[in-house]
């Protein structure tokens, strides 16, 4: 008896001491919460300079050398589709860029401005790239350019090509010369071609410069001898035939330039100018001032107009150059509205017509109607007009003004041994028939090594 109770204490005791244990154990089973876990972050050397009160980064495990930003070139070449072609043809023009590196650099420079513009427009219709170049080969990209067909700007339009693409062409503004305005359009044409020859962009390329109709009858003239219809193979006029491998030409020398020690400006891959609308009638020489620019450089990126005011319809659009676009928007912002134009109030005289009056102030009728909202050439004597004018004493353009003739006052050039019409005639961006023409010579005719030709258009 006296076991079992020993051994009834004894179990009673030993349950009660697990019970503890148990109790015990219950309130550790669950582990703390984590402490948020901290990334390390890298650590950056310095010395303070107590001197200089400064501090000095010595070393960071973080930086990187950021990568060099692309050139305007870089990217062009990036957009390149056009197949590498070895043809004859394109090699004697790729020889004849080689010989005038002196040009490429000419071309370079005149490009600056309006390259990066031309590449937006490109790569957002998804054009080659080689197509930028293409005002190279069209006007040596002087967007005042004019040829004997009439062809101006840029992208040498003529006049109902330009119409068709919606460049307005009157006495105030040529949307041919318009830098931004013609290149809408060009990428605009040239991607309608390129659809019309099914992506064969070398018909396409002969097409903008021979036109659709002469291309599609010489591949029609080819399907009826069962030839080949591709560009190569085709009868093309000489211009035609020399125009597709010149463009393919220069864009190789470009893609090559590296390797060729050919030099290229560092021209960045940023936009050198934004389009800032005025509003209303503007004098072009106050908007120059107020840009903080020559006429010179003003109408480099606004050739389009060809008097001293923006068009009373418009376009009031003009083109400033990024780094002074903010402070021209704030000026012209506290720019008077009856500044913004010089007036002439004219008041009718018996026997005057419009014709006279236009003559007597170097303005055309149709800007007297233009601005004064008349319906017809019937004038009252007595009444008044408003007739634009400008404190300027030159009227005109500056690229037709005589500041600018002088520049292109006639030189001669001393035939070197080699020359041929064609070599003069590009090295200074001139048509051949003209060269030829100034100096009463055949096209026919053999240059000799010495003989002094006159030059008129530099």
């Amino acid at each position: 008896m006296t076991h079992k109770i020993a051994f009834k204490t004894a179990l009673i005791f030993i349950l009660l001491l697990t019970a503890g244990c148990a109790k015990h154990v219950t309130s550790i089973q669950k582990p703390p919460p984590k402490a948020p876990v901290v990334k390390a972050q890298p650590i950056e050397l310095v010395i303070i300079n107590r001197k200089a009160e400064s501090i000095q980064p010595v070393f960071s495990a973080s930086k990187k050398k950021p990568p060099k930003p692309l050139t305007i070139w870089d990217r062009m070449v990036s957009l390149y589709k056009i197949s590498d072609i070895s043809n004859k043809r394109i090699n004697r023009e790729y020889q004849w860029y080689l010989k005038h590196p002196e040009y490429l650099e000419r071309i370079q420079k005149r490009a600056a401005p309006y390259l990066y513009n031309i590449l937006e427009q490109i790569e957002t219709k998804g054009l080659p790239g080689e197509l930028a170049l293409l005002p190279a080969v069209e006007s040596a990209f002087r967007p005042h350019a004019h040829s004997r067909k009439k062809a101006a700007g840029l992208w040498q339009f003529i006049p109902s090509t330009g119409r068709h693409f919606g460049l307005k062409q009157n006495w105030w503004y040529d949307g041919r010369r318009d830098v931004f305005a013609s290149t809408e359009a060009a990428t605009q044409y040239l991607k309608q071609l390129s659809n019309s020859f099914k992506g064969d962009w070398l018909l396409a390329l002969a097409s903008y410069n021979a036109g659709k109709s002469r291309i599609n009858r010489a591949i029609r003239n080819n399907r009826r001898k069962h030839k080949s219809t591709d560009y190569w193979s085709l009868r093309l006029p000489k211009e035609t035939m020399n125009y597709v491998p010149r463009l393919l030409a220069i864009a190789k020398i470009f893609a090559d330039a590296k390797t060729l020690n050919i030099s290229l400006l560092d021209i960045p891959n940023q936009p050198a100018f934004v389009s800032v609308d005025v509003g209303s009638q503007l004098s072009l020489a106050k908007a120059a001032k107020l840009a903080d620019m020559t006429l010179d450089e003003f109408f480099k990126f606004n050739p389009g107009f060809n008097r001293w005011h923006t068009a009373p319809n418009g376009p009031h659009r003009l083109l400033i150059p990024v780094n002074k676009a903010e402070k021209f928007k704030q000026k012209l912002a506290e720019l008077p509205k009856n500044q913004r134009i010089q007036w002439r109030r004219h008041k009718i005289r018996s026997g005057e017509n419009l014709s006279l009056i236009a003559k007597k102030y170097r303005t055309s009728v149709k800007s007297i109607r233009e601005v004064n909202r008349m319906a017809s050439n019937f004038i009252h004597a007595g009444r008044y007009l408003l007739i634009p004018t400008t404190s300027n004493k030159q009227l005109h353009h500056p690229f037709r003004s005589k500041k600018t003739r002088k520049r292109t006052k006639r030189r001669l050039y001393i035939v070197k041994k080699g020359d041929t019409f064609w070599d003069i005639s590009r090295k200074f961006a001139i048509s051949s028939k003209k060269l030829a023409l100034w100096n009463k010579l055949s096209l026919k005719s053999i240059l000799q090594p010495g003989q002094k030709l006159i030059i008129k258009n530099i």
